[in-house]
């Protein structure tokens, strides 16, 4: 089979290779997926450049991430077990893990409902408690953690506000659905949130950026808000000053989705059954803004980690049957 390699570190265009390799075998309670797509997130550069919390022995194939579909032809979301990950003809990943592909999505949009979706579900669900009615301010709206936090806040029945880097990027988050779009190259991000909400700020902030994000985000949060800081996309690690959180009055909450995992299995398949009903009734739908084929993965984690992409990229490989996963 064709598989993308990692056998150093470094960034994703000059370390991944495209190889003839064998197929992976499965250890103890895993199975063999037949790869129908590969969405490519973030952490996937992270992996690259060695900089994730897991690093998996090199060499080893990213694509953390997939619509799969097993041996007995169901088809699957899984996130594959490393270092046999997504960016090939076929993954590993652990059986009792595997989750239905909703039916109301294809491979490229049921590829990409599960981390971004999940990690929104739990960052706005379980640990900021959003109610309809309230503010909800997302940093890097156009993009694949953003957008799907944007369509779940308005699934929710909250009042949207995007932050964006660009115009183009702000026609897609108008697109998603966001209320107010704010254009951090362009205008001042707090002056333009407190002017939307009347001087009150946002109930709560969703932050996959960190930086000058986070920055913004402790001045424009509300009294009693909440902000979920969910990574640092931006390489700056905030150090947030916890007297100014005592003085507004707001919450800083961690969200670390993969714990919940082990932790708390069982509430990773009730989110799921929630985001399966969501897609069926038309509430959440994946922007998938780009399918490549499998050769066009090392570009596409590439352009993912140069913030250059809006929503997400999706790699589909084409078996050696001839058909297009």
């Amino acid at each position: 089979m064709q598989a993308w390699r990692v056998h150093e570190n470094g960034e994703p265009s000059e370390v991944m290779r495209l190889a003839e390799t064998e197929r992976p075998v499965p250890g103890d309670g895993q199975v063999l997926l037949r790869v129908r797509a590969a969405n490519v997130n973030f952490p996937d550069a992270l992996l690259c450049r060695g900089q994730y919390q897991v690093r998996p022995p090199l060499p080893f194939t990213p694509g953390v991430e997939i619509c799969g579909e097993t041996e007995d032809g169901r088809r699957v979301i899984a996130n594959p077990a490393l270092p046999y990950g997504g960016f090939a003809e076929y993954a590993i990943a652990d059986a009792a893990a595997l989750l239905p592909a909703p039916e109301a999505l294809d491979d490229a949009e049921a590829a990409a409902l599960h981390i971004g979706y999940q990690t929104g579900w739990f960052g706005l669900h379980r640990r900021a408690r959003l109610e309809a009615g309230e503010t909800l301010l997302v940093h890097a709206a156009a993009g694949g953690v953003g957008s799907a936090a944007v369509q779940l806040g308005k699934a929710a029945g909250a009042t949207v506000i995007g932050v964006v880097g660009g115009p183009d990027k702000a026609a897609v988050a108008r697109e998603l659905g966001c209320d107010v779009v704010v254009d951090r190259r362009a205008e001042d991000v707090v002056a333009a949130v407190k002017e939307a909400t009347g001087g009150r700020g946002a109930d709560v902030v969703y932050d996959p950026v960190g930086g000058a994000a986070y920055t913004q985000s402790a001045k424009t949060v509300a009294f009693e808000g909440r902000i979920v800081v969910v990574g640092f996309a931006s390489g700056a690690v905030p150090s947030p000053a916890l007297n100014h959180a005592l003085v507004k009055n707001y919450s800083i909450l961690g969200l670390h989705w993969g714990l919940y995992h082990t932790k708390n299995p069982k509430l990773v398949q009730h989110c799921h059954e929630q985001l399966t009903e969501l897609a069926a009734r038309g509430a959440i739908k994946p922007l998938v803004s780009e399918r490549v084929p499998l050769d066009g993965a090392a570009s596409a984690v590439q352009r993912v980690a140069d913030g250059v992409t809006t929503g997400r990229v999706a790699v589909l490989p084409v078996h050696r049957d001839g058909a297009a996963a």
